[in-house]
């Protein structure tokens, strides 16, 4: 299976923004330990960032063609990104949206998400785990 893995704005600074929220771990550590899984699960996976609503509706449109299934955290745009959803929604892919930080547990303004809409699932406030849950769904439901 191939996933596409988008991760929206702020999240290259993974480990220096906010480690009390997001812990202190890097995006880099991230895709390790997702590349990681996804060989003992037999997947390919490409894995972006952008802080750019449209560079990642473009990743969509081009990488989700050849990809089975998508995982995104979209992050503050999952609060009002209406294009990304579009994009998500149009992609014709299983789509699993992923918070680092449980968004609920937060300033109210971020309690909406309107990306969530588009997928199957969220999850949220399990930090890296939550990517990992992803991937093991994906794997479970073959997308």
């Amino acid at each position: 299976m191939k996933v596409l893995v988008l991760n929206g704005p702020n999240l290259g600074t993974l480990g220096r923004r906010e480690p009390e929220v997001y812990g202190t771990q890097t995006l880099a550590d991230l895709e390790k330990l997702l590349n990681e899984r996804a060989r003992e699960l037999d997947f390919a996976l490409t894995c972006l960032q952008s802080n750019h609503e449209g560079q990642l509706i473009d990743w969509i449109e081009k990488e989700g063609v050849a990809s089975d299934a998508i995982i995104i955290n979209p992050g503050a745009l999952s609060h009002y990104g209406l294009a990304l959803a579009d994009a998500l929604r149009g992609s014709g892919k299983p789509v699993v949206e992923v918070h680092i930080s449980n968004v609920f547990a937060r300033e109210p303004e971020r309690h909406r998400m309107v990306t969530a809409a588009a997928a199957k699932g969220v999850i949220s406030g399990l930090g890296f785990e939550g990517y990992l849950a992803a991937l093991d769904y994906l794997a479970a439901s073959n997308g």
